[in-house]
């Protein structure tokens, strides 16, 4: 029996299915998410905790792994954007 996530056996997920979780994605980011190969699954969990629903995955738990890269990845985007308006 396999140790991995559930849902990481499924293949990456497309550039179009990205962009349909995710929303509108500037041409940089998205090649740069799409680098990482994450799975739907991993996708849509990054945008549930940019949503803001962290409730979904407990109180206190952690995003790790492809997700959290993925969020890593479009938080420094609003990052940089606050910093600019510094």
């Amino acid at each position: 029996m396999s140790n991995d996530k559930a849902g990481s056996s499924l293949g990456p997920a497309s550039t179009s299915e990205i962009r349909a979780a995710l929303g509108a994605l500037n041409e940089n980011d998205l090649l740069e998410i799409s680098a990482l190969r994450p799975t739907i699954r991993e996708v849509e969990e990054a945008a549930t905790w940019l949503s803001g629903d962290r409730d979904v995955f407990g109180a206190g738990t952690p995003l790790d792994g492809v997700a959290a890269e993925i969020v890593t990845i479009l938080s420094r985007d609003e990052d940089e954007e606050e910093a600019s308006r510094h």
